[in-house]
Formats: C-alpha cells, sequence, structure tokens
C-alpha cells in the first residue's frame, strides 16, 4: 500500500491519501488526472529512516500541515516551537537542549528553554 500527500500552492500537506502498491506512476498520474501536485510518502518513514529496512522516502511520513521542501525532497512538520532548530539529516525539529533522560516525563517550556516534569 502506498500512500500521497496532496500540496496546496504553497506545498503544505492538505490530504494524505491511499494507493496500491503496484501502481507505478500513481504520483504523476493522480496530479495529471486532478490538476493537484501530489507526492508520495511512506507510512514506515521517520527521520530519514525506513523502519522495515527498506529505502526511506521523503525523509519523513506526510501528515496534514507538513510542509514539502523540494530542496530537501522531504516532509517536515510544522516548527514546535521558535527555539527548535531543524536537524539536515532527519528533517526533524529539535529542542536546544535535549530531553532528560531519566525516565521521567517532561513538556517544553519556550519561556526559559528548558524540559520541565510534568507532575
Amino acid at each position: 500500500m502506498s500512500h500521497f500527500a496532496k500540496l496546496d500552492e504553497n506545498n503544505i500537506v492538505t490530504f494524505v491519501t491511499v494507493g496500491r502498491q503496484e501502481d507505478d506512476g500513481l504520483e504523476a498520474e493522480l496530479s495529471e488526472r486532478t490538476g493537484d501536485v501530489y507526492k508520495q510518502t511512506s507510512y514506515n518513514t521517520s527521520g530519514g529512516v525506513h523502519s522495515l529496512g527498506n529505502t526511506p522516502l521523503r525523509k519523513n511520513y506526510a501528515g496534514i500541515g507538513y510542509t514539502y521542501d523540494a530542496e530537501r525532497d522531504a516532509f517536515i512538520s510544522p516548527k514546535p516551537y521558535p527555539s527548535w532548530v531543524l536537524v539536515e539529516e532527519t528533517c526533524q525539529w529539535e529542542s536546544p537542549v535535549p530531553y532528560p533522560d531519566d525516565g521521567l516525563m517532561y513538556s517544553w517550556n519556550e519561556e526559559t528553554t528548558s524540559w520541565e516534569e510534568v507532575e
């Protein structure tokens, strides 16, 4: 099963649909038939890694609101906080301070640019 992301005029994902795996060229066919732009996306791809060991596709699985970056050939989620930076290798956002690795739950505080324990 293949997935295809419909893009608006600003390359923002507005819809994700399913197609048959065996339909080579379906991305171009969908775009031609509808007049919209579609890009294939892989449900198993995250951070440039395919979870089943296959070839990753466009860095991340597309979601509604994601941006398709043609230069990187990648789907990028909306930036969660102004202080976070995009990691080029994964096309994912990263906080300026690493998430604590102590087994507790934390939420991001943009005012202090730090992780705060959730009680």
